[in-house]
């Protein structure tokens, strides 16, 4: 054993050890992340020179984590390339050192903690998180290299000396605080090592048991691998996510290095649609569930793993959506998603027309917002028709182009048996369906980017093919006034409500009294109002009461108000109008009971003859 020597390191940041207990507390548990990490490498880079050199000590490289609860120690051991003197005091006091200073420097003048993405770069000195003391005992691989022992309170002193050690590697052991004896516990550990650690390429153990998975699937060759080994790598990954629909497997080394597998996880409900399920690494070590910096926002609803070696790691997450490296890998990711879905639909397209509820939404948020994906995909855009069918969307407007005189009808799911839908069904027109909170902005963004589209909902104006355009408006009687001039004085006076117009026409179709119409922009403005809350009744400051003329019942009122009972028929006149109301779904709970009641007056007072 040699003589022991004290020693203090330089430093110009005062008590650099109680700022990064303080500054990263909230996220201690890294500290476990840093120092296997470290472990992890000083087991590549023997791998490396093993392949030159030959060594004592076999190659069972394993990385070791134990515990002792009475000493309140914890131990993190390798048998890795381990240091000799001269290098702890190189890679410890100084290297080391400067690294967890320099971190430091960089942030505690900031008003509130920023956003690290890794915190990568405290490495050793993360320890003193957690720690009252902290030792290591080393010896390298080279021959003839004896053991040395650091050791150093939580401060800038240290001690060091030589020591009798029998196997190569390092064995840095920690003297936890009082606020840490969390990690004398088996469990914890190796929930710490599968999260963070889980696909270093190394066996880790925690009190002699296996704890990580160590080989990712991410880092196989695509061709190697099956259906079943993906699926397989996702439900260990997500447990209770069910089967994916599809996965894309990412192997790049130029221009950046890039690894992980993307899948395409079934969206039972438009929430899912927020949840973040892409895991961040570096190098195989965990840094983040959140990928948001490096995927467009839409890419988010994808689960998977993303591996990025070269991932600046010790900047803010600001800086980071600004890197070049960063955006770069970001278009790439976008290409092949968008390209992967083009893939799947000429490989099947039946099984993809299928699927298309679970992906439409990430699909149609994809096209609205980034520029690249719509490029590629524009032409996968699919909405179930009113004949109950999924068709693509250009399908549909070659399909209908003459007969809808180049209009595309919509209407909502819920309104499939409407009247609306029902006067284009009886001439032979169809109408596409859509269900999302994001259609609405979905068709404008359409119509934005295809001039020659134009959307109409079904209940905004009566397509032309259901007129009658050859029916007159009558002759004029005594007065001077048509019969379809006699059928809006009626209304107007029944009615007599701000903002409503009442037009008469003649329908192809005698069974429909009146309908509502919405005016487009009113009604898309009142969808989106409906988001936040709206009501709908808001709706009819402007609206029209389209009367069929054809209609026996509206032919009944004609001849009413021309005989004794012209109140009556404003009554029955009304009635036709709360009819129209509910049909269009406009009337609210309280104007829901007022109509009953003036219906079950009106129905009284046509009882008594």
């Amino acid at each position: 054993m040699s003589e022991e020597i004290k020693g203090r390191i330089s430093v110009e940041t005062e008590n650099i050890f109680p700022i990064i207990k303080k500054w990263l507390y909230s996220e201690k548990d890294i500290f476990l992340r840093e120092l296997v990490s470290n472990a992890s490498d000083a087991i590549s880079k023997l791998r490396k020179i093993s392949l030159n050199e030959e060594f004592d000590g076999g190659t069972d490289y394993r990385i070791d984590i134990n515990f002792d609860q009475t000493a309140r120690t914890l131990t993190i051991e390798d048998n890795g390339i381990g240091m000799t003197e001269e290098e702890v005091r190189k890679y410890i006091n100084q290297i080391a050192f400067s690294g967890a200073e320099e971190f430091v420097k960089k942030y505690q003048g900031e008003g509130e903690k920023p956003e690290i993405i890794g915190h990568f770069g405290l490495g050793f000195y993360s320890s003193f998180m957690v720690s009252a003391k902290v030792r290591i005992e080393t010896k390298s691989y080279r021959n003839g290299s004896v053991g040395v022992v650091w050791e150093s309170e939580s401060g800038t002193e240290f001690t060091l000396k030589t020591e009798e050690k029998t196997s190569r590697g390092t064995k840095i052991v920690l003297f936890l605080d009082p606020d840490s004896g969390e990690y004398l516990d088996a469990w914890k550990l190796k929930e710490l090592v599968r999260k963070y650690c889980d696909f270093l390429p190394v066996s880790i153990f925690v009190k002699g048991e296996q704890a990580n998975k160590k080989n990712p699937l991410w880092s196989a060759t695509p061709s190697s691998l099956k259906k079943e080994d993906y699926e397989e790598f996702y439900r260990y990954l997500f447990p209770f996510a069910g089967e994916p629909l599809f996965h894309v497997h990412l192997n790049v080394d130029y221009p950046f290095r890039l690894q992980g597998i993307l899948y395409f996880p079934r969206l039972r409900h438009e929430l899912d649609a927020n949840r973040m399920g892409i895991k961040l690494y570096c190098n195989h070590v965990f840094v983040s569930d959140e990928a948001k910096e490096l995927v467009p926002q839409f890419l988010t609803v994808l689960q998977g793993t993303l591996d990025i070696p070269d991932l600046p790691l010790n900047v803010s997450r600001s800086y980071l959506q600004n890197d070049p490296l960063v955006k770069k890998i970001s278009a790439h990711i976008v290409k092949k998603v968008a390209d992967k879905i083009q893939e799947e639909f000429k490989r099947d397209s039946e099984t993809f027309r299928k699927n298309w509820d679970e992906i439409s939404l990430f699909v149609k948020y994809g096209l609205m917002t980034d520029e690249k994906f719509y490029e590629a995909a524009k032409d996968l855009v699919f909405f179930r028709s009113s004949n109950d069918e999924l068709i693509r969307l250009e399908d549909y407007v070659l399909r209908n182009q003459e007969k809808n005189s180049g209009k595309i009808y919509y209407a909502n799911e819920t309104e499939l048996s409407s009247v609306y839908m029902d006067l284009l069904k009886t001439q032979g027109l169809e109408a596409i369906l859509v269900d999302s909170r994001i259609d609405n902005h979905f068709l404008q963004f359409l119509e934005s980017k295809n001039p020659d589209w134009k959307f109409q909902r079904v209940d905004s104006e009566l397509a032309e093919q259901t007129l009658d355009k050859d029916a007159t408006p009558g002759l004029a009687d005594a007065e001077n006034k048509t019969e379809a001039d006699r059928i809006q004085e009626i209304f107007g006076k029944a009615v007599g409500r701000e903002g409503l117009e009442i037009r008469s026409e003649a329908l192809k179709s005698e069974e429909v009294p009146a309908v509502i119409l919405l005016p487009e922009h009113l009604r898309r403005l009142a969808e989106m109002g409906q988001m936040y809350g709206q009501k709908s009744n808001d709706l009819l400051k402007n609206h029209t009461l389209l009367v069929n003329r054809r209609s026996k019942l509206v032919q009944n009122l004609l001849n009413l108000s021309k005989g004794l009972r012209p109140e009556r028929a404003e009554k029955i006149a009304k009635s036709v109008y709360d009819m129209a109301l509910l049909g269009a779904k406009l009337l609210g709970e309280d104007e829901v009971s007022a109509m009953l009641r003036r219906e079950r007056e009106l129905l009284e007072e046509l009882s008594e003859g």
